[in-house]
């Protein structure tokens, strides 16, 4: 179990008393013994004084403090060191008895609680050799897969029933963000339906996962960021009904995301989103973020809002419709009241066509970010995002895994100029350009280099997707691959080389994960 674990600025430590002082210069007590000349151990300093020494430590330091006595062992977890708590968790039984001592110790006291339940150590493909899978598929049945996953998906939901026991009935609780990384699980569609049955199969575990989500926000008195992402059915339609007037009326983010809701069932409608007319941030899929949702946003009686995250994934498309989106008019009203709204889109697997549905010239769009695994963006939708959002693109990701033997696709086939090129001259507040599974020119790569300079912080291209024109290839005189590194350095004042391993690109993470922490960071810096 990975912990980060976050303590309150604390103030510099004043000079030291006059015994310390006396005692340090020699002229006072030796070491260990009191002014009285009694013994004085670690054990022997008041509770009090030793919290306030753990409250000057790293987490990681407060934690081997500890095991100076039993005594700074009982004050470890006072609750003033433990403001915040952010776990990354292996889904595997071992983290289960560490996990259950740290959430009863914090749990009921903590203030913000970050939890993402990682898939690391989820098997990739099918059985091995010799474990009995399940039955070979056949039509609308499951594909065969390794009896492991019975034991990790028994796991997480022990995991998740773990963590929300704990906070149930913490009213201190200000920030709560859960992300379920199962991206294996998605990517294999009914398996998780098919084989959550297996592990629950009168569906008690979710209910009761369900049953405590709501209970948590039932009990809140003073939540203001809520964030629940992929986190397999925990949240229903019904669950932000358990939230007071109140809090509702108070809360400043919420963002929920789930790919298992069936057919097209919303986790959020247009009148509940009525209740949160303190909103500054707002993550969702783009599919429910309707028309009506942003006139909604755009009333009077509600502050404006600051960030807007929309996740385009294909799966949603194709069980619910593009017709109910916000049209551009609707765009227009909800910048009049939200000036400063920025915001960020992730299209996964979505076609061109759908994108140039999507994509409203009024849409203050900062970030954008394409992943795909079957269909790929068009030049079209480049060019159309450099024109209409020049004044706001700050971010610009392409990544492209499709398996083609005819090599990546060129966006600058049958154009004058290279859609990239013209994104990096026309958007003139870029500062993050990431290419990966399309072809980039040398030369147009070194144009934008050029064009953007210093003011483009991140300019990260895989080797593999970078080509060279034959004429750079037929001078004897110039190594082109030493070329490119120079000119490009050059143009960006820092060194600079191109991405050798796809592993070590910043952005190159399973989609969703690398969404909803993007999510995060976007929407915490308003």
């Amino acid at each position: 179990m990975l912990l980060f674990l976050s303590q309150e600025p604390q103030a510099r430590p004043g000079p030291p008393p006059p015994v310390a002082a006396a005692a340090a210069a020699g002229l006072g007590p030796a070491p260990g013994m009191s002014v009285c000349g009694e013994a004085v151990g670690a054990g022997s300093l008041p509770s009090e004084l030793v919290v306030h020494i753990f409250s000057f430590l790293a987490g990681p330091d407060r934690l081997r403090a500890s095991a100076a006595c039993s005594h700074w062992r009982e004050c470890l977890f006072y609750p003033a060191l433990w403001p915040r708590l952010r776990l990354s968790l292996r889904v595997s039984p071992a983290e289960r008895p560490r996990l259950e001592f740290l959430m009863r110790k914090c749990g009921w006291f903590v203030r913000e609680l970050r939890v993402q339940f990682a898939a690391d150590n989820y098997p990739s493909g099918g059985p091995a050799a010799g474990e009995g899978a399940a039955v070979a598929a056949g039509d609308g049945e499951a594909a065969p897969l390794c009896p492991r996953w019975l034991e990790l998906l028994r796991t997480y939901l022990e995991l998740v029933l773990c963590v929300l026991s704990s906070v149930r009935n913490n009213r201190n609780l200000q920030k709560l963000s859960l992300f379920g990384d199962i991206s294996i699980l998605q990517q294999h569609g009914s398996i998780s339906n098919t084989y959550l049955g297996k592990v629950d199969p009168d569906g008690k575990k979710i209910k009761q996962i369900q049953q405590l989500f709501e209970e948590i926000l039932g009990n809140s008195r003073q939540l203001k960021w809520l964030s629940c992402g992929f986190m397999l059915q925990i949240v229903t339609p019904t669950s932000l009904s358990s939230l007071s007037n109140p809090i509702a009326n108070t809360m400043e983010h919420l963002s929920l995301l789930d790919n298992h809701i069936p057919g097209n069932t919303t986790l959020i409608t247009a009148v509940e989103l009525e209740r949160f007319v303190n909103l500054r941030s707002l993550a969702l899929d783009f599919c429910d973020f309707t028309a009506e949702m942003a006139r909604v946003l755009a009333d009077s009686n509600h502050v404006p809002l600051h960030r807007l995250s929309l996740l385009v994934h294909s799966v949603s498309i194709m069980h619910k419709s593009l017709d109910s989106m916000p049209e551009d008019e609707n765009w227009k009203a909800l910048t009049r009241n939200s000036t400063n709204l920025r915001v960020y889109i992730m299209a996964f697997d979505v076609k061109s066509d759908d994108m140039l549905r999507i994509l409203k010239p009024s849409i203050p769009l900062e970030r954008i970010h394409f992943d795909s695994y079957i269909t790929c963006v068009s030049g079209a939708v480049v060019d159309l995002i450099s024109r209409q959002y020049d004044k706001f693109l700050t971010h610009f990701i392409l990544m492209n895994d499709v398996i083609d033997m005819s090599g990546f696709p060129d966006l600058s086939d049958n154009r004058n100029e290279d859609p990239l090129v013209l994104l990096a001259w026309r958007c003139t507040r870029l500062s993050l350009l990431a290419v990966h599974g399309y072809t980039v020119w040398a030369h147009n790569l070194i144009a934008i280099a050029r064009l953007r300079g210093s003011d483009l912080k991140v300019l990260e291209v895989t080797e593999e997707s970078i080509d060279f024109d034959q004429g750079e290839l037929a001078d004897q005189d110039v190594d082109p691959v030493h070329n490119l590194i120079e000119q490009v350095s050059l143009g960006l004042g820092r060194p600079w080389h191109a991405v050798m391993d796809i592993e070590l690109l910043s952005v190159f993470t399973e989609p969703t994960r690398h969404f909803y922490r993007e999510m995060q960071s976007f929407s915490e810096g308003i």
